[in-house]
């Protein structure tokens, strides 16, 4: 199956919600990086949740996630659009630690940074609550962005340290409705299986949103595909080393001989070599 979205109404439009299943996606990101599997679920998570994010989002809008909680993990970025492109990468993918929040920490902050199309984009900051993601990003919607919500995310990795399952789901209060709503759904998340679990058995996106709210509560509204989508390509290398000066570039030749650049999210590696650099120093003039 592969990786798609759904966005949906529930209990008589009071609840909006959302649920992806991102497994081959979060697969990617692992294999990119090799990363263990701590490193791997909660980067996972990250994105699951970040995807969702971007979901919200119309247009060309797009939307920036790092999460840094003081641990051995460091920074995690997350960027993903309104078209369902996500992409991510943590700083020591070959971290250890067994558990999630350990290893992310909670001295730090989550930050969330949406462009819009405005001259600046909106940045929402708030502090982990518990470095394991999830309740992380509740907090965020629910402090910053002022909307009530319900986050899941959930990964399983096996012992080959490739991605079995990865998937997740955000429930928001609509405005106006019934508070005790959220509370019975929230209750009703503290009972169903492990997120993880249930994707590994086969569930759909809308089969998830199934188990959340229950069968009879959901109507679907649209699907949208989900992948890993990096931006990076030989010209925006090319132009951003332009962009430096003849100088600099000169300087790169004589020192080096040669340039070298890796993207931090795909792992991609680019080389120019002494007859690209001067093309691109003249360029520069």
């Amino acid at each position: 199956m592969n990786d798609y979205l759904v966005k949906a109404v529930a209990y008589q439009n009071q609840i909006r919600a959302y649920a992806v299943n991102s497994t081959a996606t979060v697969a990617e990101a692992q294999r990119g990086h090799a990363a263990r599997p701590t490193a791997a679920d909660a980067l996972g998570r990250s994105m699951t949740a970040g995807v969702i994010l971007g979901a919200m989002l119309k247009g060309e809008e797009k939307v920036s996630v790092k999460i840094n909680g003081g641990g051995p993990l460091g920074t995690i970025i997350v960027d993903s659009n309104a078209k369902g492109e996500v992409r991510g990468y943590v700083s020591n993918p070959q971290t250890e630690i067994n558990e999630v929040g350990k290893a992310v920490g909670m001295k730090g902050l989550l930050t969330v940074s949406k462009d819009v199309g405005l001259m600046h984009p909106f940045v929402g900051q708030i502090p982990l609550i518990s470095g394991e993601i999830a309740e992380d990003y509740t907090s965020y919607l629910s402090r910053s962005e002022q909307t009530a919500s319900a986050v899941g995310v959930g990964v399983l990795v096996n012992s080959d340290y490739t991605v079995k399952a990865a998937g997740g789901f955000i429930i928001q209060l609509m405005p106006g409705a019934d508070e005790d709503v959220m509370s019975m759904i929230e209750e009703r998340i503290k009972v169903i299986a492990p997120l993880s679990s249930i994707i590994a058995e086969g569930s759909t996106p809308e089969q998830i949103l199934e188990h959340v709210l229950g069968s009879e509560n959901v109507t679907v509204l649209e699907s949208m595909p989900v992948q890993f989508q990096c931006q990076c390509s030989v010209d925006r290398i090319s132009n951003a080393i332009i962009s430096l000066g003849s100088e600099e570039i000169q300087d790169m030749i004589e020192t080096d001989g040669h340039a070298e650049a890796n993207c931090h999210f795909c792992n991609e590696s680019y080389y120019f070599d002494t007859g690209h650099l001067e093309a691109l120093k003249k360029i520069a003039l």
